[in-house]
């Protein structure tokens, strides 16, 4: 639909936002090192691959070996600014050490408590335990209140603070095995990786929902929510940790066991879409490749008259790639991003917080003067950022701004570690694609359907409705775990029901 069959609501009133907080949030990251000399080096680069993963804190844990044991620093704020000096890794020495780098899924909301940041330390009768999370447990809240009735005292609002207290009450002798007591209690997404004072433990839950790869650098195994932070080591990608499987690496090598009743694997589509860095591989599909993918899915489902692509960046450009070479038509860099503009950024006015936006993204108004523009994004979750975008692509020039996105509706919010707003702040939840189009202001809006983004993610045949291959609830509302703690507390009706 072009502009002169529909003339949408062009001009909008600005209001003040990020256009990085319209984005379905980040989980966390995890990364452990076992048998480097100077293993809390390798975990800080690690992290830093990680960033993208959790932007709100990040934390270190290395064992040097007794009498020392162990060490922590946990800090708020980027990798970057705290773990980057000699001092803080010289507090951190040993050939043991794992990280985690957050953003507030489950627990404080709002500014992050250091006491929520992880890796969580805890004494055993057999010793010190550290343990960093990727997930969410949908059930934590009847656990805690159980833990606490029983008189467990929680240090923090984790949700992974469970997995410890019931460790603590598992009267099996190793980790691993307290581990695995406490993981048959938990109900959930998961990918775990803990540390005792000789060995280091990577699990998955039997779903596989969130990711985890084993890789090698010399002697030293590492553990990695992704295989870019690999990369950053010059480490070797060994794998996927399959789901369900739990990894116990020690000074006789890797140890492979699969402890939980088998499940079929439900990985979560979105990492395909946006979570994960576009240079990974997971689940052997390259993400750039599967984005890329989508971006032709989506040219084939929802063609337009266009004079040029262009991909509003940075999550959007795989996919606009790929539109760009399905359709034919010209890709071109129409939206800038600047790199160096944190979120700390000082707002001193109205006039500059109507601003916002342009401190991270600029239109280049000599590529999109006069053209007919299709912008690519990977979803819309609230549409502020999409509207805001559009305003200043029309402002520049562009003659019609169309809209495609590389992944269908969010119309669920998801509980398996991923900050997601409610429902009902969906802008997919509460509005047809009709009405999504005038809402946002753009000449035409389409999304990739569930079977394209299965086919760009190697399904030729789609999505089976009966057996989904993928984790796919923020589309479907079709939950591999029934998200108890939202179902008890009244705040969520599933879509079958």
């Amino acid at each position: 639909m072009t502009g002169d069959a529909h003339t949408p609501d062009r001009r909008l009133p600005s209001h003040p936002f990020d256009p990085d907080d319209d984005k379905l949030r980040e989980e966390c990251g995890v990364y452990g090192v076992f048998g480097a000399p100077d293993a809390a080096s390798f975990v800080a680069l690690g992290l830093h691959a990680l960033q993208h993963r959790g932007q709100e804190a990040a934390g270190v844990a290395a064992h040097e070996g007794e009498p020392n044991g162990f060490n922590i620093v946990r800090r708020l704020g980027h990798v970057r600014d705290s773990f980057t000096t000699a001092e803080v890794i010289k507090a951190l020495p040993g050939r043991l050490a794992l990280g985690h780098v957050r953003y507030s899924t489950a627990g404080a909301k709002g500014a992050t408590a250091i006491r929520d940041v992880q890796p969580l330390y805890a004494e055993f009768a057999q010793g010190g335990f550290a343990i960093a999370h990727n997930g969410n447990i949908v059930n934590a809240d009847a656990l805690r209140a159980e833990l606490i009735e029983r008189g467990s005292i929680f240090q923090s609002s984790s949700d992974t603070e469970c997995i410890v207290h019931l460790m603590a009450r598992s009267i099996q002798r190793s980790a691993a095995e307290r581990m695995k007591d406490a993981l048959r209690r938990v109900e959930g997404a998961y990918s775990i990786i803990a540390m005792t004072r000789s060995k280091m433990i990577g699990v998955r839950d039997p779903l596989g929902v969130r990711p985890l790869v084993l890789g090698r650098a010399g002697d030293a195994w590492i553990l990695s929510s992704e295989s870019c932070a690999l990369d950053i080591v010059g480490a070797e990608f060994v794998r996927d940790v399959a789901p369900g499987e739990m990894v116990i690496i020690s000074d006789d090598g890797v140890e492979s066991q699969f402890p939980f009743q088998p499940s079929k694997p439900r990985f979560c589509v979105f990492e395909y879409v946006y979570f994960s860095r576009p240079d990974s591989v997971i689940g052997g599909l390259s993400v750039y490749e599967t984005r890329r993918r989508i971006g032709v899915e989506l040219a084939r489902e929802a063609p337009v008259e266009a004079d040029l692509i262009c991909p509003v960046p940075d999550s959007g450009t795989p996919a606009a790639i790929g539109y760009s070479q399905e359709s034919g038509v010209p890709y071109a860099m129409g939206i800038i991003r600047n790199q160096y503009v944190g979120r700390t950024f000082i707002e001193p006015s109205e006039q500059i917080r109507n601003m916002g936006v342009r401190l991270k993204l600029n239109v280049n108004r000599a590529v999109v003067a006069g053209k007919r523009v299709v912008l690519v994004d990977d979803s819309v979750v609230r549409g502020t950022t999409s509207r805001k975008i559009k305003e200043m692509v029309l402002d520049a020039g562009a003659a019609e701004v169309h809209l495609r996105i590389a992944s269908p509706p969010t119309t669920w919010p998801c509980f398996y570690g991923v900050d997601t707003p409610d429902k009902e702040k969906l802008l997919a939840a509460t509005m047809s694609e009709e009405e999504m189009r005038d809402h946002l202001g753009v000449d035409s809006l389409r999304f990739v359907s569930l079977d394209g983004l299965y086919r760009a993610c190697g399904v030729a045949e789609g999505r089976d409705d009966r057996a989904p291959q993928f984790c796919d609830a923020c589309f479907s509302g079709d939950y591999p775990v029934a998200p108890s703690d939202r179902i008890a507390q009244g705040r969520l009706k599933l879509a079958a029901e």
